[in-house]
């Protein structure tokens, strides 16, 4: 398969990039999550040795998930804090019930449920495309389920 160009390769890749950063972060900041994690792993010095640039992506934007979700938790408490500990309502424009559940997975399994799940991805793929173990993400992806199960059911 001939490499493509950077131009090339984020036109074929950045919608299911974007939907999967939207599984991770949210719809509002899933853009720029994919943006900065593309342009950080295709200016990377190892961008050229990449054999599988989808599974490499798709990483890339699972780290940066990582750390913009703990900046904004840094966020939101500096500014809880500077409130006097006044919690401000978020109002999200999907079903609260499910959103609050994807929420309280652990990233890893948001991640790994969005790919069985939106992706169509089997087990194994997921292992191979996250670069994790089979037992990883088979036990990650039964957490998840169980726990969106409880959360869901209460």
């Amino acid at each position: 398969m001939p490499t493509l160009n950077r131009s090339e390769t984020y036109e074929k890749y950045a919608d299911q990039l974007i939907r999967f950063a939207t599984g991770i972060v949210g719809p509002s900041d899933s853009r720029d999550v994919v943006s900065t994690a593309v342009v950080s792993a295709m200016w990377s010095a190892n961008w050229s040795s990449v054999h599988h640039q989808r599974a490499y992506l798709y990483k890339a934007v699972l780290n940066e998930s990582r750390r913009h979700l703990r900046n904004k938790d840094r966020r939101r408490a500096a500014e809880l804090q500077a409130a006097g500990g006044t919690q401000v309502e978020w109002i999200p424009d999907v079903r609260p019930d499910v959103l609050e559940a994807v929420a309280r997975l652990t990233l890893s399994q948001r991640a790994i449920v969005f790919l069985a799940y939106w992706e169509n991805m089997k087990p194994a793929e997921i292992a191979r495309f996250l670069d994790l173990s089979d037992g990883t993400v088979h036990r990650q992806l039964a957490r998840g389920e169980a726990r969106l199960r409880r959360i869901l059911n209460d």
